[in-house]
């Protein structure tokens, strides 16, 4: 049996995140996942967003968002120096634009929204949406710039973390948890499909849409997502593009190299893992009324995620199912963004230091059944 003082079920963006932080305050850390950063972070856009996606009734994950997003500055060059991995870091804002009446009136409601929470955003026509965006259709009737969101590349964040984590002395465990161990009311560790027993008196549970198979109380669901990369010139945008397309929603987020992330449809399928045609001429027929340029470019991969969502769409952050387990899930589309302010709060609940107070809305114990 292999001893730490923390297991950490998960080896996505937030997994990762909570456990080089746990490490880096002089805990024993074990993370458990077969293939770390395959899951919902692989298919990850990497939008850090809070401005362009706040909705009518979220203003607590938006108050979380901006939270998280003015730490990931810090975060980055912190990640970046000790890994030596350069993450796509990009700050030129989001740019939301309308392609129909309906569409443009629906961010004309969503910019008197934003201005009433004091939010930064600009509308602009669609002339000067151009101006920003050569590419853009001469269709886009205006927009909105949320001048202060950033974006990054989720991939080049797993490979950064695994770093960093290793080399703070953190241990990767390439197994799969098929069981938490818990005696009477004592959490003991994990058991791995290796059948050797991982002790540790606190586990993490940051396993995404998985979280629920491993601890039950918790509850997240998958939400699947078809998402697709495409290959172009570098400066085809120059950043992320939102947009309403009679009342459907898809994005566009450049790459340094030329990859444009082109998504996301949102299915309640549970774990269907295919890429079907309906989601992928869906996806393109959006973008394609918005940036006619789409359809030049090659298409490179097509990928499934499932976002772990909640009945509120709050994660779930804090202390539940048992003594000594630590929930770090249920991030559904804002896992990247909301990475730093998780691990933070993780951090604090392992170590008894102060929680953020953003974090506090997201209680697991909070009476979502």
């Amino acid at each position: 049996m292999r001893g730490y003082d923390v297991v950490v079920v998960g080896g996505g963006v937030v997994g990762l995140s909570a456990a080089w932080r746990a490490v880096q305050g002089g805990l024993s850390v074990a993370v458990v996942d077969p293939d770390p950063g395959a899951g919902a972070s692989h298919a990850a856009a990497g939008m850090l967003a809070p401005v362009s996606e706040v909705t009518y009734t979220e203003e607590p994950l938006l108050r979380l968002g901006l939270a998280s997003l003015e730490r990931w500055p810090s975060f980055r060059d912190e990640l970046q120096e000790e890994s030596g991995v350069d993450l796509d870091y990009r700050a030129e804002g989001t740019l939301e634009v309308a392609y129909g009446p309906d569409d443009m009136a629906y961010l004309e409601d969503l910019a008197a929204f934003e201005q009433t929470l004091g939010l930064p955003v600009e509308r602009l026509t669609g002339r000067e949406c151009r101006k920003f965006e050569p590419m853009l259709s001469p269709s886009v009737r205006g927009g909105l710039l949320a001048a202060g969101d950033a974006w990054v590349n989720p991939r080049l964040v797993v490979r950064a973390l695994l770093a960093a984590f290793e080399r703070a002395g953190g241990t990767l465990v390439r197994d799969r948890v098929t069981e938490l161990v818990v005696d009477g009311d004592e959490t003991r560790g994990v058991r791995p499909a290796s059948g050797e027993e991982l002790s540790a008196s606190r586990v993490v549970i940051a396993a995404g849409s998985w979280s629920a198979s491993l601890a039950p109380g918790l509850p997240v669901r998958p939400v699947k997502g078809q998402i697709l990369r495409l290959r172009g010139p570098k400066g085809f945008l120059s950043r992320c593009v939102r947009g309403k397309v009679h009342g459907s929603s898809v994005y566009l987020v450049p790459r340094g190299d030329g990859e444009v992330t082109l998504g996301a449809t949102v299915e309640e399928l549970g774990f269907d893992g295919r890429v079907t045609a309906g989601g992928v001429y869906e996806l393109l027929r959006d973008a394609r009324e918005l940036v006619p340029g789409i359809t030049e470019l090659e298409l490179v991969e097509t990928t499934v995620g499932f976002r772990p969502g909640t009945p509120d769409n709050l994660p779930l952050i804090g202390p539940a199912v048992a003594p000594g387990v630590i929930a770090a899930t249920g991030h559904h589309r804002s896992g990247v963004l909301l990475a730093p302010v998780t691990a933070e709060a993780v951090t604090a609940f392992l170590t008894g230091g102060d929680v953020p107070d953003a974090v506090r809305s997201c209680d697991p114990e909070r009476g979502l059944r």
